[in-house]
């Protein structure tokens, strides 16, 4: 079974996150959603596994959704024709303006 993966902080995990995962769930993909292993900090306020259950939470009647923690990234390689698509989602404006950063300062969920 293939999947759609989704590499991020998703801190935390907003209505713009939300669009772009939906965006392959409504095209009948299976999506992967991974969450960057970091210590909590001024910019990153939840842990891991505090993430991983508000995206399970946000996606818990969806058999089609997967989250994972994986180690801290600082890049994402590939060599050539490796048989996946390398897929860019360009949100409407009034996602555009979803802002996590905005969301923390707050004190939102």
């Amino acid at each position: 079974m293939k999947y759609s993966m989704f590499v991020g902080r998703w801190q935390p995990f907003d209505d713009g996150h939300k669009w772009l995962v939906n965006q392959r769930l409504k095209k009948g993909k299976n999506v992967l959603i991974c969450i960057r292993d970091m210590e909590p900090d001024e910019n990153n306020p939840w842990n891991s596994h505090q993430v991983k259950q508000m995206i399970e939470h946000a996606y818990r009647n969806n058999d089609n959704v997967k989250v994972m923690i994986i180690p801290d990234i600082e890049s994402i390689n590939y060599g050539r024709g490796v048989g996946y698509e390398i897929i860019e989602h360009k949100p409407p404006e009034d996602i555009k303006k979803i802002s996590a950063t905005e969301i923390r300062k707050k004190g939102e969920q």
